[in-house]
């Protein structure tokens, strides 16, 4: 009994820890394509391309060269170390698909929520809906190219963000700048752990 007690011990061991984090934000924002940098794997996307019958539904202003939209989820895969492995879970940003959001949150420890300043009130629907679960996240400004610039205090104001909410820079076609913005979800979600009463 002893021996299978041990190979037991043995094989939860060598079984990786998985982490749930999703990606979420507004239509558009860049959710596919920052999963798709940091994926190790080829990523499960379910994008469907626009249509005009859409157009009434996805409004294209300020990001008129996107000719497709997620429609379920954009799934990837990260190897953080022997023992952890991340799991993304990109969200739909169409309103008309958020049924889906409550599905995709079950069992998740933290989310990226990508903004877009051209269209920054796109992610205040994602906030509020962390922020209404408890669930942890960090706010990611995707700088696309031609795109004002703000400091992270400007973005964290104009979204109504408490001091405790990370705010950072990403460019989410660069997988070291992804990799960058789930880095800092971690230490959040390490720092929340730390603290008294923080979540376990």
């Amino acid at each position: 009994m002893a021996y299978a007690h041990d190979c037991d011990t043995a094989a939860r061991a060598a079984v990786p820890a998985t982490l749930k984090i999703l990606v979420a934000g507004g239509f558009g924002a860049g959710k596919t394509t920052f999963v798709r940098a940091v994926s190790e794997i080829e990523p499960l996307s379910t994008e469907e391309l626009l249509s005009d019958l859409g157009s009434a539904d996805d409004p294209l202003d300020g990001v008129e060269a996107k000719s497709t939209t997620t429609v379920a989820l954009d799934f990837g895969r990260i190897t953080l170390d022997e023992g952890h492995v991340l799991y993304l879970f990109g969200t739909p940003g169409q309103h008309r698909f958020w049924f889906l959001w409550e599905e995709l949150c079950a069992g998740a420890l933290g989310a990226v929520v990508l903004a877009d300043t051209r269209r920054l009130a796109d992610c205040f629907p994602a906030v509020d809906f962390f922020e209404r679960r408890g669930i942890t996240f960090v706010l990611a400004v995707n700088e696309f190219d031609g795109a004002l610039r703000y400091t992270p205090d400007e973005v964290r104001e104009a979204a109504g963000l408490g001091p405790g909410v990370p705010v950072v820079r990403c460019d989410a076609r660069l997988t070291g700048s992804g990799t960058g913005a789930l880095a800092a979800l971690v230490r959040h979600l390490l720092c929340l752990t730390d603290e008294p009463g923080g979540p376990p």
